[in-house]
């Protein structure tokens, strides 16, 4: 497969619908609830952001929201498609195409240089190399780190490796990219340039954005704030009419 994934939907159109999700996880052979019926929907676009106290779902949420984990009850539909349903082959195909993932501790690989980490998922979902390599170099550019492409993840700054992390979530050309606590392991400076080129996907490639976060300047720019206790979403989850 030679090309990106479909990429984003059509702005405003629904593109993640959660119905009474649960999910409870085994600590030490105690079992706990991690959600507890959740409801919202993401539309195609959408800059969401995630909030609350430690322990109160967000992460949880995010791994149900890209395939990474089966709730266990309730729907979670991807262009309509229950991700539960899906193998471990059909999930995974979801997670190379469909959905990108950044993290708070960037994940990059040491062995690599910063275009190899980029080029990665495509070639995984099995992209030529000479198109990845196109496609890496023209990301990093984009993201202002197309002359550092060489260089070994050691010899990056902080973030500098965060916005390789955003190029690397971006090369199939995901609907939905997924952060968790981008922002968390950066200065104050560098968060908010993060922030800045994380709120400038929805408008340029159309992707939706959903971020777990305790940063104020992330919260702002938000096109939308869902604030999860204990499980439960307190804020209005259904997508503002466009």
């Amino acid at each position: 497969m030679d090309s990106a994934s479909e990429g984003a939907g059509e702005p405003g159109a629904p593109l993640l619908v959660l119905h009474d999700v649960q999910h409870v996880y085994d600590d030490d052979g105690v079992q706990v609830e991690a959600l507890r019926g959740v409801s919202l929907t993401i539309a195609s676009g959408e800059f969401v952001a995630l909030v609350g106290q430690s322990g109160s779902g967000k992460s949880t949420l995010l791994h149900l929201m890209g395939a990474m984990d089966r709730p266990a009850s309730g729907k979670v539909l991807l262009r309509g498609r229950d991700l539960a349903l899906l193998d471990d082959d059909g999930r995974t195909a979801v997670r190379r195409r469909e959905v990108g993932f950044v993290f708070q501790f960037f994940n990059l690989l040491p062995t690599l240089d910063l275009l190899e980490n980029v080029m990665l998922p495509a070639l995984l979902a099995g992209t030529r190399a000479s198109e990845a390599r196109r496609r890496a170099e023209e990301l990093l550019a984009a993201v202002g780190l197309g002359a550092l492409g060489g260089r070994r993840v050691s010899g990056l700054s902080g973030g500098e490796r965060q916005r390789g992390a955003i190029a690397r979530a971006l090369i199939n050309g995901p609907a939905l990219l997924l952060a968790d606590e981008p922002t968390g392991n950066l200065d104050t400076h560098t968060g908010s340039e993060v922030v800045r080129l994380l709120r400038g996907l929805p408008a340029a490639r159309g992707t939706a954005v959903v971020l777990a976060t305790h940063a104020r300047d992330i919260v702002a720019a938000a096109d939308r704030v869902l604030t999860l206790r204990d499980g439960r979403i307190e804020a209005p989850a259904a997508a503002d009419p466009r």
